[in-house]
């Protein structure tokens, strides 16, 4: 059964932008948006991209300026542009186990808490090359930072390998679709920074 969405992009990314100015929460919410369009695409839920991407720019709406309280702000905040209760679910199903007890269910949540923390390290990863982009990275180097764990220390392995295994997926498979879906999206992202 398709998720309902109700509001717009504009809608979304107003909401965002009044909650979120700092240009590493904005880039972040971008990146999270492209990734999540891109795997409804790619898993066969073309239908439902834009649910999957608006899911993907407000899943850290709250987190800029009530970082206490993150995931449990989020519905009042989603309330005043009328999110429906499913993408409000998705929303806060995000931060599950860490500061949330709303649990992902459906595909869609799943990768949202898989992809979410792992576009951080590969962001992280990107900015190390010369050329600043995740365009030329290899799978290979992406396995190896992942595993250095003093490298982006704040980006959390357990939550990436627990992500990959609520998918059902194996940890490289996870990797390599979002390294991926970040190359769809860098160039999109980018501009929309400027």
């Amino acid at each position: 059964m398709a998720k309902e969405l109700n509001v717009t992009r504009e809608q979304a990314l107003e909401l965002l932008k009044k909650y979120n100015k700092e240009d590493f929460h904005l880039q972040h919410a971008y990146t999270v948006e492209g990734v999540m369009r891109w795997f409804a695409e790619d898993l066969g839920y073309g239908e439902e991209a834009d649910f999957w991407a608006t899911a993907g720019l407000l899943h850290d709406v709250d987190y800029e300026n009530w970082p206490e309280e993150h995931c449990k702000k989020a519905p009042e905040l989603l309330a005043e542009i009328n999110a429906s209760d499913d993408l409000v679910h998705a929303i806060c199903s995000h931060g599950f186990g860490i500061c949330s007890d709303v649990e992902p269910s459906c595909e869609m949540e799943k990768v949202l808490f898989a992809s979410d923390e792992l576009t951080g390290l590969i962001w992280a990863a990107a900015k190390m090359r010369p050329s600043k982009s995740c365009m030329d990275m290899e799978l290979s180097s992406l396995k190896k930072k992942y595993k250095d764990k003093r490298f982006a220390a704040g980006c959390s392995r357990e939550i990436i390998a627990d992500g990959a295994e609520k998918l059902g997926w194996p940890l490289e498979q996870l990797l390599e679709k979002t390294l991926f879906a970040m190359r769809s999206c860098e160039e999109s992202v980018a501009s929309q920074m400027n």
